[in-house]
């Protein structure tokens, strides 16, 4: 039985995937090159900004260093964030959760300054996670074990575990888990926490894959949607409380 959720953030609950390419695009047009392919996408989605830079720039061979690349688009991407809205289906899931007491945290590789960047405009939504909300940059997790690793998951699971020990609640375990995923490298991470997860990918990057490869990546350790509006609650036991 599932007991909580656990979201990813850019481009699963917020559009902001769609931002990040618009500026990763207005970049590479600087230097006369782009756009920007989704078999190259793909490997960048749910990194950490200065890992996603350094991937990028394996590929692109522009003059930069990660951490310059990385503060020249964060510059650029302050402008974009008032645009960032929720992808379908997402608001209403979290306010479902919400009202019917289902644990749920956040879990995004987006550092803290970003995320609040993101988010301001929209604390209708985000303020239902409280303080259950784990940044890229927590102290958390550890260094170099960002996504595809499994420990912002953990992190995010042990966050919702210290209110259900002082509720005197049992201890919910990474198998009682959904996680929320748009990524490849966040399907991974989800995949080896031990949660079951949903995938919502980008159409985009479905061409690209091809559904094969994507069944392959998730190895039957969850399902893939179109959106979070086709995601069936009750098949998970998420149902109104009485």
């Amino acid at each position: 039985m599932i007991k909580a959720c656990l979201f990813d953030m850019d481009g699963l609950l917020l559009n902001t995937e769609d931002l990040y390419t618009e500026t990763t695009n207005e970049v590479l047009a600087e230097h006369g090159k782009g756009p920007l392919p989704w078999d190259v996408k793909i490997n960048l989605q749910g990194r950490p900004g200065t890992d996603a830079a350094k991937h990028f720039l394996d590929w692109a061979q522009l003059p930069y260093t990660p951490e310059e690349l990385f503060a020249k688009t964060s510059k650029i991407q302050e402008t974009k964030w008032p645009r960032a809205a929720f992808m379908p289906g997402a608001l209403e899931l979290l306010q479902f959760l919400d009202e019917n007491d289902i644990p749920f945290a956040l879990a995004t590789s987006s550092h803290t300054l970003n995320y609040q960047r993101k988010t301001d405009h929209l604390r209708h939504g985000f303020d239902l996670f409280r303080h259950h909300v784990v940044t890229g940059d927590d102290e958390r997790v550890p260094a170099g074990r960002g996504k595809p690793h499994p420990d912002i998951w953990h992190a995010a699971l042990e966050s919702l575990n210290k209110e259900q020990k002082a509720a005197g609640k049992p201890l919910i375990e990474p198998h009682e888990c959904l996680v929320f995923e748009d990524a490849v490298p966040g399907v991974r991470s989800g995949v080896a926490s031990g949660a079951t997860v949903i995938w919502v990918p980008h159409p985009e990057a479905m061409k690209v894959l091809g559904r094969e490869e994507a069944d392959r990546i998730i190895g039957g350790h969850g399902e893939i949607l179109t959106s979070l509006e086709q995601f069936d609650r009750a098949k998970y036991g998420l149902v109104k409380q009485k």
